[in-house]
């Protein structure tokens, strides 16, 4: 097998790992290639792969047969297997070609997690010391292997990550037997221990997969918070469950969960940048996101006893509540209104999205809409109208470039 086809395999074979992270890495050297703490741009091909990262895999065999995985053990799949110069030769002519800005490198388990973690170590260190690559290098370290290999690793790259693949242990254990979530979590666990300018200088990362087990939002979100708390993660991925396999363990899906997966990633960013807890915006009596709304105007809605919000006076955590108006805005609001008092064409010069916003904050003392309609069939039918006017923009932009 040449190295064409053993790329179009191996690239293929990772298309369904989230790892579009930013850097936040500033490593230097005296090679080619560097990092930068602004992180990499990320643009996506029409199969949803991130193109700034070279992104592969060591190898499509495993030793694994997690039902839910296009590569796993019983699969009828073509096999490849790089070896340590082939990737090296890729992704330094992919980066002197100015296809790529760094390395996301993965594998499926070949004879033993220590073997595996091994041949990702040969490849990164060589990458590094013989060919003198200074760029981004994202790596999965391998639950099972040696915390002795793990720093070996750590040391080489930019971020790690060890996918916790599914919510719960008991989801885990039906559909991924050969996995423990105790080992994806110790690393997590050293990763955060050791974390330094020189080990895993850009944190750490994980992925779950959605709607391959029962688990519900709140599930989900739960326990993404736990892994934000305790490992002080960059971010946790969510990867809608994509049919490529048929069990009878597996659920009966033609179409992957896109919307849901949606939901979690917005609500994802209320939790790390706005300061929302679980059970602001989801709860186990109400354990699913609302799949018509975002969960911040969800929130807005169940709350409509806080709203309106008066721009000039309210504090910044309270503007954060407000739909439209997001954290570089906040901190916009907040400095302007030193010197004068807003005005609604002063938020729409500031970027506020006032769509949104204007349900649910009153300048002045004065409401955009009539106050009279301040209430919630009327905003809800409104905020629906308006998320459906740009979902259908958005599909009608992707069609030009299909």
């Amino acid at each position: 097998m040449n190295l064409k086809e053993k790329l179009t395999i191996l690239a293929d074979s990772a298309k369904y790992d989230a790892s579009c992270s930013s850097s936040g890495s500033n490593r230097k050297g005296n090679g080619f290639g560097n990092t930068a703490i602004s992180g990499i741009c990320h643009s996506f091909a029409s199969d949803g792969r991130c193109i700034s990262l070279l992104k592969i895999l060591m190898t499509n065999c495993c030793i694994y047969d997690c039902k839910y995985c296009l590569n796993r053990r019983s699969n009828n799949v073509k096999r490849a297997l790089f070896t340590p110069e082939e990737v090296c030769q890729i992704t330094v002519n992919f980066y002197k070609r100015n296809y790529i800005e760094g390395l996301f490198l993965s594998s499926g388990i070949i004879k033993s997690p220590d073997y595996t973690m091994n041949l990702l170590i040969e490849t990164i260190a060589l990458l590094r010391h013989k060919y003198h690559f200074g760029g981004y290098i994202h790596a999965k370290a391998i639950p099972g292997a040696s915390a002795y290999l793990l720093k070996k690793l750590g040391l080489l790259v930019d971020r790690l990550s060890a996918n916790i693949e599914l919510p719960t242990e008991s989801g885990l254990k039906l559909l991924a037997p050969n996995k423990n979530s105790n080992n994806i979590t110790k690393i997590m666990g050293y990763v955060k221990e050791n974390r330094s300018s020189k080990f895993v200088p850009a944190g750490q990362s994980t992925q779950m997969i959605i709607g391959a087990t029962q688990e519900t939002d709140y599930d989900i979100m739960t326990k993404s918070s736990m892994m934000y708390q305790n490992f002080n993660l960059k971010r946790v991925f969510y990867s809608a469950y994509i049919p490529v396999n048929k069990d009878k363990l597996l659920p009966s899906i033609t179409i992957p969960p896109l919307a849901r997966e949606h939901r979690l990633y917005q609500a994802d960013f209320l939790l790390r940048f706005y300061k929302f807890k679980v059970e602001d915006l989801i709860s186990q009596d109400n354990p699913h996101f609302n799949l018509l709304l975002d969960p911040k105007a969800d929130y807005a809605l169940r709350h409509l006893d806080k709203f309106p919000k008066e721009v000039n006076t309210c504090s910044y955590q309270e503007l954060l509540e407000v739909p439209g108006i997001g954290v570089v805005s906040a901190k916009r609001i907040i400095s302007s209104r030193k010197y004068f008092s807003l005005t609604f064409q002063d938020l729409k010069k500031m970027g506020i999205v006032l769509k949104r916003a204007k349900y649910f904050i009153t300048c002045r003392g004065r409401y955009f809409i009539n106050p009279t309609l301040f209430n919630k069939s009327f905003i809800e039918k409104n905020l629906v109208l308006e998320e459906n006017t740009q979902n259908n923009l958005k599909k009608e932009q992707l069609s030009l470039f299909s």
